[in-house]
């Protein structure tokens, strides 16, 4: 039985946070055992059963030398109990940042983002914003990167500066039966009307300036559920479009995917993703697509028929045609190519794998 050490930077409801969450249950499924070392204590999800949990930090305000040293210490002091970890993977930039300063071995970083996209928003947004970013990317150099596209994984090839020590893709892990299971609940707040729906964090490269514009293009279209963490910044943006009356906004659901089941559509307006998860998600649930075609991750999900489902970003026009279409004549998605390659044991192998390099 090998043991695996997964480092996350909190509970807080995001893509990278889920993944991790994700891979834990996995790997775990598949009778290994996972250690999962949670930087910060707070957030909305809940760890999955079985998984041994360490929470590291209690002082927020530790310098980044002390807090790499606090990690080694509790890595090392969890070793001499259970042994060596056979693998360790690091999560988000926040914690890359930190792990990089460790001396873990076999260690792998997770690059869920387009970086190149990232960097270039950071810098319009002015220089100390920059820095911030480039800080934490600086922390990839000469590593091993693991990216979740393919897309991300050329861009990382080709970034001369990064110097990586190997980049592969694993996309990333789903629990297609338990998503299923949990799309079947019955949850009172669910509309009985139709509804369109759009999950992501309120951020720029989310783009929902385009998607309420979109919206506004559909005055026949259903309400638009909105799943976000910042629902009330969310509603002040639609009004400023003149679509507050036509989004719903729930605020976070520990159970979207009885939300996205029950939805006419799905729909993505960003201008850069690593992956699209809730794309995935969607398709798991039989429910269609409409995304932009952005870095990286979209054109790897649609393929094939579903490939027609793609718009340029930035086109709230294109966005708004295709979306009537979608609806028009809504189409089958029950075998879409991507969900027998995400599935969780099928990850959970790839993973493992990696102990052995």
């Amino acid at each position: 039985m090998k043991k695996i050490a997964i480092f996350c930077p909190n509970l807080l409801a995001n893509g990278t946070v889920k993944v991790a969450l994700s891979q834990a249950e996995v790997i775990q499924g598949t009778g290994h055992e996972v250690h999962l070392f949670i930087f910060n204590k707070g957030g909305d999800f809940t760890p999955p059963d079985n998984v041994i949990i360490h929470y590291v930090f209690d002082d927020k305000k530790m310098s980044l030398k002390n807090q790499q040293a606090k990690l080694q210490q509790v890595v090392r002091e969890q070793e001499k109990l259970t042994g060596k970890f056979s693998l360790y993977l690091s999560n988000s930039t926040d914690c890359d940042i930190i792990v990089s300063g460790c001396d873990f071995d076999p260690c792998y970083y997770f690059c869920h983002c387009a970086l190149k996209q990232e960097l270039l928003m950071e810098l319009k947004r002015g220089p100390i914003h920059f820095f911030r970013r480039w800080k934490k990317a600086k922390a990839l150099i000469g590593k091993n990167i693991i990216t979740v596209s393919n897309g991300i994984t050329q861009e990382l090839k080709n970034t001369p500066w990064l110097k990586p020590k190997s980049v592969r893709t694993i996309y990333n892990p789903f629990n297609i039966e338990n998503i299923l299971e949990k799309a079947k609940l019955d949850i009172a707040e669910i509309p009985t009307e139709p509804y369109i729906i759009h999950i992501g964090r309120i951020t720029r490269q989310k783009r929902l300036d385009i998607l309420f514009q979109a919206l506004k293009l559909m005055p026949t279209a259903p309400k638009l559920v909105l799943l976000t963490n910042r629902p009330k910044r969310a509603l002040k943006l639609a009004t400023k479009y003149g679509v507050a009356d036509r989004i719903i906004t729930p605020g976070f659901q520990d159970n979207p995917y009885a939300w996205i089941a029950r939805a006419q559509m799905m729909l993505l307006s960003s201008d850069f993703e690593g992956f699209g998860m809730v794309l995935v998600e969607a398709l798991i649930c039989n429910t269609p697509v409409v995304s932009t075609d952005c870095p990286h991750g979209p054109n790897e999900i649609l393929t094939g028929d579903l490939n027609q489902y793609l718009v340029p970003p930035k086109d709230p026009v294109k966005l708004a045609e295709k979306a009537l279409y979608c609806l028009q004549s809504l189409p089958n998605v029950d075998k879409a190519d991507i969900i027998d390659k995400v599935r969780g044991d099928y990850i959970a192998e790839q993973y493992l794998s990696l102990c052995e390099k």
